[in-house]
């Protein structure tokens, strides 16, 4: 089992409407049977405005899998549409899971 994590740092003021671009990617998501995804906001991080997708897969093929059909899916592509706009930077952390 991995946890993936895409973290992004948004831009001021931003962070909401990442915050509901996810939740947009998780509801498609779950409609295509890829499971859950936890979105979450910064209490205490290493820069403001930052914004987590944490989803849990069994394998990095069934990862890999699942984010060809996200870009397939013209749900995900409106959902996504414009999010560069809304950050600085991003980064991906993948963890095994013990």
């Amino acid at each position: 089992m991995y946890l993936v994590r895409d973290i992004m740092y948004c831009k001021p003021g931003k962070a909401k409407q990442m915050v509901e671009k996810f939740k947009a990617v998780a509801k498609a998501g779950e409609k295509l049977g890829m499971g859950s995804m936890r979105v979450m906001t910064d209490v205490s991080a290493e820069r403001y405005w930052t914004v987590v997708a944490e989803t849990e897969v069994a394998t990095m093929e069934q990862h890999a899998e699942m984010a060809r059909k996200a870009m397939q899916t013209p749900e995900f592509q409106e959902a996504m549409k414009g999010y560069h706009d809304l950050i600085d930077q991003g980064r991906r952390e993948i963890y095994m899971v013990e």
